[in-house]
């Protein structure tokens, strides 16, 4: 193998696949990024059994071939060498190194073989659809918050993507939840969904996809689906990831349906004061309290170690006074994926949880549970 790649490019692949691969490995295999170059072009992959990414970007193939190489090493390196300049692979004629070549900089980099490099079986995708990059990067962006992170309930460790008929509409949603919050958007469902099942998508997969929507400016992703894998192509990249197995529970249960109280506030004060006041608050807890009476809403934060603080707010609110405990950086996670000028709080009592959603924006809605204050 005998190639010449422009530095700009291969860094750019490089950087996209190598994120994938864990520092720490107990199979050398999977520390390493196959790389294959044929016709004009050069073939990047790497994977860590569960998730996939394929990149392709142009090269001056002398010789053709295939060969894996050590990701972090190889990003490094390639990082490290300046702009605007040409780099050279060259294979060992025992094909147990490649050379990398710049100038008068020459490194030689331990290989394995490309036989050895693992395959995520993919089954026929049952399903695919296409979305809008904007739509995609949306539907992440105001729900992997709320993915839970606790390996004990692994089916909360993703998004849930499924669909539903609300009356007579066919609308794609996705939802995520630890436990605590519960985050919802929705969308009406592209063609091609009609019978799609319910998948989870796992939380590392879905951190990548939206690294990766934010880097590549595309008006359009690809999806296939089955039931137990998922495919993203995003313009030259190929993103594959297995799915979570199990059950997404009933999240329609701890939605409620009679809350009455309902608070309208301005979001961007809202926001600065939960911002201030929770300055004083302690790490471990992070409660403040919102002490609501009429058109007035007073934040308080007390904390035995360093002190108090309070803020009053002018609001919309004609219920009953009442008192109710927040997480206030659930609070803040919250506010800010809302874009409209104000929030609504439908709420119940101080221990029941409050939905959350802007009067604008009917197809995202949050569900957050109180704590003891």
């Amino acid at each position: 193998m005998h190639i010449i790649v422009d530095r700009t490019k291969f860094l750019k692949s490089l950087g996209r696949v190598h994120r994938v691969v864990e520092r720490r490995n107990t199979i050398p295999i999977l520390s390493n990024v196959l790389i294959e170059a044929f016709g004009s072009r050069l073939h990047l992959k790497t994977t860590d059994l569960d998730l996939e990414v394929r990149e392709k970007t142009t090269a001056e193939v002398k010789e053709g071939g295939g060969i894996t190489v050590p990701a972090h090493l190889l990003y490094d390196i390639i990082r490290k060498l300046p702009d605007a300049s040409e780099v050279t692979l060259i294979l060992s004629s025992d094909r147990g190194a490649i050379f990398v070549i710049f100038g008068r900089s020459k490194f030689r980099l331990q290989c394995l073989p490309k036989e050895d490099f693992p395959e995520l079986n993919v089954s026929q995708f049952t399903h695919s659809f296409e979305l809008s990059s904007k739509v995609l990067k949306r539907l992440i962006h105001c729900t992997h918050f709320a993915v839970s992170s606790e390996d004990t309930r692994y089916y909360l460790n993703g998004i849930y993507l499924h669909i539903l008929d609300h009356d007579g509409v066919l609308k794609f949603r996705a939802v995520a939840t630890d436990g605590h919050r519960l985050a919802r958007v929705e969308m009406t469902a592209p063609s091609g969904l009609e019978s799609m099942p319910g998948v989870i998508v796992p939380r590392k997969t879905v951190s990548e996809l939206q690294k990766l929507l934010n880097e590549e400016q595309t008006d359009s992703v690809f999806v296939e689906l089955s039931e137990t894998k998922i495919r993203f192509r995003i313009a030259s990249l190929i993103l594959t990831s297995k799915l979570i197995e199990g059950t997404f529970p009933d999240y329609q249960r701890v939605i409620p349906l009679d809350n009455d109280k309902k608070l309208l506030v301005n979001r961007a004060m809202f926001s600065l004061s939960v911002d201030r006041v929770s300055t004083i608050s302690s790490d471990r807890g992070r409660a403040v309290k919102l002490s609501l009476s009429m058109n007035q809403l007073t934040l308080l934060v007390n904390n035995p170690d360093s002190g108090t603080a309070e803020d009053c707010l002018s609001v919309e609110y004609a219920s009953d006074g009442m008192d109710i405990g927040f997480n206030s950086r659930y609070l803040l996670d919250i506010v800010t994926r809302l874009l409209g000028k104000n929030l609504i709080f439908m709420l119940g009592d101080s221990g029941s949880p409050t939905l959350i959603f802007d009067p604008q924006e009917v197809d995202v809605l949050y569900v957050l549970m109180p704590m003891r204050f």
